[in-house]
């Protein structure tokens, strides 16, 4: 059983989710990358799901989203607050597109739960 405030940061990583799909998804990734606004926002998507997913914490995740590494997640929040000078905007694209679905279904499942 979760908390109200668990269940509201899992809320928040779906709506920040769903937000950066939507951002890019008529875009191709170099459409993606010529666009700083629409970069911005995504990385900003990012890293509330980053800090939502480590307000959670590592255990209750593990659970949540079993297929989803609690570190990778963590790795990149970091690079998207430290390192934000060299990111490859076809990395974010990927991630968008490739690795979020994988995370928003298990929050999905979780709040249905």
């Amino acid at each position: 059983m979760s908390s109200s405030r668990e269940q509201q940061r899992i809320q928040d990583i779906i709506e920040n989710i769903e937000a950066a799909q939507a951002y890019i998804s008529t875009l191709s990734v170099e459409d993606f990358a010529r666009s700083q606004i629409t970069v911005d926002a995504v990385e900003r998507c990012l890293q509330r799901v980053t800090e939502a997913v480590m307000k959670i914490g590592e255990q209750r995740f593990a659970i949540i989203a079993p297929a989803v590494s609690f570190h990778e997640v963590r790795g990149l929040g970091n690079r998207l607050r430290h390192e934000y000078d060299i990111l490859d905007e076809a990395v974010v694209f990927n991630t968008v597109t490739e690795s979020l679905p994988v995370l928003l279904a298990c929050c999905r499942k979780a709040l249905d739960q």
